[in-house]
């Protein structure tokens, strides 16, 4: 606590440099209140990120999850409004009156096919074929809340005028609904957003983070069925429709600027080899590193399925699955949040947490490396290196609409790969456990930063304003027809959740959701 409270002050007397001394950031007696409401949610944080690693949902099938977050949210005085912008399973809980509206969100969604049992190092699933949490989307929102209901404590007893809205990213893996928040308004009157995403490392991160912008479209071809061998000549194959399409397309890859990055698979190859193809599909994601280049890629993947179309005699339609915009931290966020990250300092590991991670490592022949002991310096354009493109998060479509930061927590293994279930393997162990809890936090006092210091809020829309927007501007390529993907993920999961339903976690019987699978921690063998 002494190391605390001294690390504490560093950082309040740092944030004079934003704030006048009377606009100073939270006192250290309000952060070590909400630190020690954080503490108190230990157990039920571990009991959070337990569940929902057990629930195991993809995108848009988060049916339970958000059930079992909305009802803990609605427990602790907050009002859900469910299926919010046309989706199922997205929600708002809010709280609060007056002062500034402060959103605090994170993705809850995972990934196909990557079903892991939690706390051995090697590769084994649940259920075989199942999704998993291969990113680690079962620790955020579980950080969020325990934050939420800390700073809701503390200002109620303190009598802090302000306002809480807590929202979950539906199936971000598919990148596929943030973009219909806003266009549905739900940002609406924010002052400010706060988003957390599970990494290895404890920092965050303002200006152009480096990453793309995304479009995903499905293409679909229509031909004209026939027997394959006796009538072809009466048939058109819309599946050379979807082959012509996606060969056009990797001879026009040497032809595109370097920081794009484009994929596809083929969703609909037709029914059996004897019947020309009458319908085939094929889904796209086009990335690149700016609003227009996004635009461009994906007017050229339309140019090319049209031409594919007239070369084959068939016709093709298209639907926009997902989008996501190019991610901007904000710096006066940023650098507010930064202070209590270093204030709050990493999880204290143990001698068993470094050994499982160094199992997991070992096992799966991963570069060594300890679990983390100091905080991440703070990402900034000066001290990150110049983007070649990559990854993409829907966080982006916020970025982009309010001043909005990414927190980064440590819950996960340095070098494990990601969307893999090598991620997996330490997200319902203490690691994440551990995680979670410094970063709710840091979360945590950040957002009492905000609710008492003006100063930050007005320099955060500053920045948004005459930095940000004078960059770019946001440019979706979503129309007015362009609806939600609901149905997506739902075959998948009226399949497998009869076999996933047995291994839902069970808190009232077992401490720990390692105890129910009988898994002793650490395992630092191959079961």
């Amino acid at each position: 606590m002494i190391h605390f409270r001294k690390t504490l002050l560093a950082a309040l007397m740092a944030s004079t440099l934003y704030a006048p001394a009377a606009q100073a950031a939270a006192g250290k007696a309000l952060k070590a209140e909400v630190a020690a409401g954080v503490d108190a949610q230990t157990k039920q944080i571990q009991v959070m990120v337990d569940q929902v690693f057990s629930y195991a949902e993809p995108g848009f099938q988060e049916v339970r999850t958000s059930a079992y977050l909305e009802d803990i949210l609605e427990k602790n005085g907050f009002t859900v409004t469910r299926g919010v912008a046309g989706i199922p399973t997205a929600f708002t809980a809010t709280w609060g009156s007056g002062g500034p509206l402060i959103a605090l969100g994170s993705d809850i969604d995972d990934l196909l096919g990557v079903s892991q049992v939690p706390g051995i190092p090697n590769i084994k699933p649940l259920v075989a074929g199942a999704p998993g949490h291969g990113e680690g989307h079962n620790s955020g929102m579980p950080l969020v809340i325990a934050a939420a209901i800390a700073t809701k404590a503390v200002m109620e007893k303190n009598h802090i005028p302000g306002r809480l809205m807590i929202w979950p990213g539906v199936a971000e893996e598919l990148l596929a609904t943030k973009a219909y928040y806003v266009r549905a308004g739900l940002f609406n009157g924010v002052d400010a957003c706060i988003f957390n995403h599970v990494g290895s490392d404890f920092t965050t991160a303002y200006g152009d983070l480096g990453m793309n912008g995304m479009v995903s479209v499905e293409y679909t071809f229509h031909g004209k069925t026939a027997h394959a061998a006796g009538d072809p000549w009466d048939g058109r194959s819309a599946l050379d429709g979807v082959e012509i399409m996606d060969t056009a397309w990797n001879f026009r890859r040497e032809h595109l600027p370097v920081t794009q990055r484009s994929h596809y698979v083929i969703t609909d190859g037709g029914d059996q080899p004897n019947v020309v193809p009458g319908k085939a599909s094929v889904w796209y994601y086009f990335r690149d590193r700016t609003f227009g280049a996004v635009r461009s890629l994906y007017d050229t993947g339309n140019e090319i399925a049209e031409a594919a179309a007239k070369a084959t005699g068939t016709t093709v339609t298209r639907q926009v699955l997902g989008y996501a915009a190019p991610d901007w931290g904000n710096k006066p966020l940023a650098e507010a949040a930064y202070a209590n990250i270093q204030a709050v300092g990493m999880p204290k590991w143990s001698a068993d947490d470094q050994a499982f991670a160094k199992a997991v490592q070992t096992v799966n022949t991963r570069k060594i490396e300890p679990l983390h002991d100091k905080v991440t310096a703070l990402s900034t354009p000066e001290n990150r290196p110049q983007s070649l493109g990559g990854g993409s998060d829907d966080i982006g479509d916020i970025m982009w609409t309010v001043p909005t930061i990414t927190i980064r927590y440590p819950s996960n293994i340095p070098n494990t790969i990601g969307h893999n279930v090598t991620s997996a393997m330490a997200m319902a162990t203490p690691i994440a456990h551990k995680g979670v809890v410094v970063g709710a936090k840091a979360l945590a006092m950040t957002v009492l930063d905000l609710m008492t210091t003006p100063r930050i809020l007005s320099d955060a829309k500053a920045y948004f304003t005459d930095v940000q927007l004078k960059a770019d501007h946001y440019d979706p390529v979503l129309t007015p027809a362009d609806k939600p993907a609901i149905w997506l993920n739902t075959k998948t999961m009226k399949e497998l959740r009869p076999a996933m339903e047995k291994y839902y976690y069970d808190p009232a019987k077992y401490p720990t959701y390692l105890d129910q699978l009988g898994i002793k921690y650490p395992t630092l063998t191959p079961q």
